[in-house]
């Protein structure tokens, strides 16, 4: 459980002049926020850190010195002026609720990283009345290189809304959506979609070593061929068809793998796995309402 009432936060006195951010939580997505902000250093931070394992917390001391740490969420909460939910959707109400005490006497802005939870199932846990930010990010964010969608309740105003949005921006690119149900549709795209990526470069690998390519060579010229082509679809003023067109040659060997891709239905295919991602993640919010 996130929660103790025995460890101490060293130095707990506060700057005026920081935001004062605590993260519920020391996985791999929280490692990767507090990389991103403390990479920034665009304006002065304290960030506090808590999970029930002190040999997470005894970790992350040692890579990243001044952090602030404890087995506490009550500790670290207390005075944040962010407090930042990341832990598995699993336990998000328990923890929620042990929270709710000091949430309600702080009143922070809480961002939620927790996919498949609501922003009425966190208000209710947490007390009510809270500005929160809920977020879906991607495991691209461990190498600073995610894709986030935003929503925002109404009780946010436009200085957390920033402030929100410079957390996620650490590590990656962040989009704003105005109605909650959009972030089904998040999780389905982006949320999810590395694996999907992931699934066909290891098909493209395997379908390489066939044709007698070693595997590391496969590999190396898969992944590279992948990033190469993210690259220049991100930097490109040319849509994703219109690039595809440009290396296709009538007659010539792209044309000959696309006509095989495309007569097995790839787009139908696609749409009926990320329709399929967007139902799962209606699913999950409904059964943690």
């Amino acid at each position: 459980m996130h929660n103790s009432s025995t460890a101490t936060m060293d130095d707990p006195q506060l700057s005026q002049k920081k935001l004062t951010i605590a993260f519920i939580g020391s996985g791999n997505m929280a490692r990767s926020l507090i990389l991103g902000l403390l990479n920034d250093n665009s304006s002065p931070l304290e960030i506090r850190v808590s999970d029930p394992d002190p040999n997470q917390l005894t970790a992350m001391r040692q890579h990243w010195p001044e952090i602030k740490i404890s087995t506490s969420n009550d500790e670290v909460a207390l005075g944040a002026d962010i407090v930042v939910l990341a832990v598995k959707p699993q336990i998000m109400r328990e923890v929620a609720q042990t929270l709710a005490a000091t949430c309600q006497t702080t009143r922070p802005l809480v961002v939620s990283v927790a996919a498949g939870i609501k922003i009425d199932a966190l208000q209710q846990w947490l007390g009510g009345q809270l500005p929160i930010v809920r977020c879906m990010p991607n495991t691209p964010a461990l190498v600073q290189a995610g894709a986030t969608g935003l929503y925002a309740n109404e009780l946010v105003n436009t200085t957390q809304r920033n402030q929100a949005e410079s957390i996620l921006r650490s590590v990656g690119i962040t989009l704003w959506f105005e109605q909650e149900q959009a972030l089904d549709a998040v999780t389905a795209t982006s949320g999810s979609g590395p694996a999907y990526f992931f699934l066909v470069m290891e098909a493209m690998q395997a379908a390489a070593q066939s044709l007698g390519l070693p595997a590391q060579e496969a590999h190396l010229l898969v992944v590279q061929t992948a990033l190469g082509a993210a690259k220049l679809a991100l930097e490109s003023q040319e849509s994703p068809a219109e690039l595809r067109r440009k290396v296709t040659s009538k007659g010539g060997t792209t044309a000959a793998a696309l006509e095989v891709l495309q007569g097995k239905q790839l787009e139908t295919i696609f749409l009926e796995a990320m329709q399929a991602a967007a139902k799962r993640s209606e699913t999950l919010a409904a059964e943690n309402s």
